[in-house]
């Protein structure tokens, strides 16, 4: 962990706040380094506060009785991990790092009094809440019993979304996801996404390579998962 001299006005989350909150916040603010696969909380945990991704990205996840993991989301940079502890309980989820990430750590008691002086800085809560909330309703529609395939293409198409990068065999999803991960976002055994992946291969809506998920035409996989 490390104190540092922050310029938080310099990051995009905070573009819209005044300089005499971001003030406030750098005085409240260090950034802590996690490895990859490195715990920041866990679930059932008490967490004093409350983190915002500055790079690199993290995992939240649950995991049963069996130890099946099952990953809720994926978040990279300028983007809040755990607003919901503004409700003073303990943590109700895993997070580990994705890979290499910076947190920025805010003294949750002394956020939250921040907070009540500026409006923009509420709504930075209130949208990341928001968001969560629609992604879970999307994952709640996905949940529906339909073909693992076409769930596994629903998913790599967000993905594709999200974290995707053009280049000239399609859009490349710049992420390090293994079978073993895309099984845990799933809640399903390894063999079952391995098929999947099989499936859309053959079909020519995803390509393999190098350990790289490439998706060559979004629309095409779109189609794929919303025909019945």
């Amino acid at each position: 962990m490390s104190k540092n001299s922050l310029k938080l006005n310099e990051i995009s989350l905070f573009s819209h706040i005044n300089n005499n909150i971001i003030h406030k916040l750098n005085e409240i603010c260090f950034v802590r380094q996690l490895k990859k696969g490195e715990h920041l909380f866990r679930d059932k945990e008490i967490i004093k506060s409350i983190y915002i991704v500055k790079s690199g990205k993290v995992a939240l996840y649950k995991q049963s009785e069996s130890a099946q993991k099952k990953v809720i989301f994926i978040l990279g940079k300028d983007t809040v991990i755990n607003e919901v502890i503004i409700d003073d309980l303990p943590a109700s989820i895993n997070c580990e790092a994705f890979e290499k990430a910076e947190i920025l750590c805010f003294d949750r008691i002394k956020f939250l009094d921040i907070m009540k002086e500026d409006f923009e800085l509420s709504k930075i809560i209130i949208n990341s809440l928001a968001m969560k909330v629609r992604r879970l309703y999307r994952q709640g529609k996905n949940s529906i019993p339909i073909k693992v395939e076409k769930r596994v293409a629903a998913k790599l198409w967000k993905l594709s979304r999200d974290y995707g990068i053009e280049i000239e065999e399609g859009t490349l999803i710049d992420l390090n996801i293994t079978i073993t991960y895309l099984a845990d976002m799933f809640g399903a055994p390894r063999e079952t996404i391995s098929r999947a992946l099989k499936i859309l291969n053959n079909e020519g809506l995803i390509i393999n390579k190098n350990k790289r998920i490439i998706v060559p035409d979004r629309e095409k996989l779109v189609r794929f998962f919303k025909d019945n």
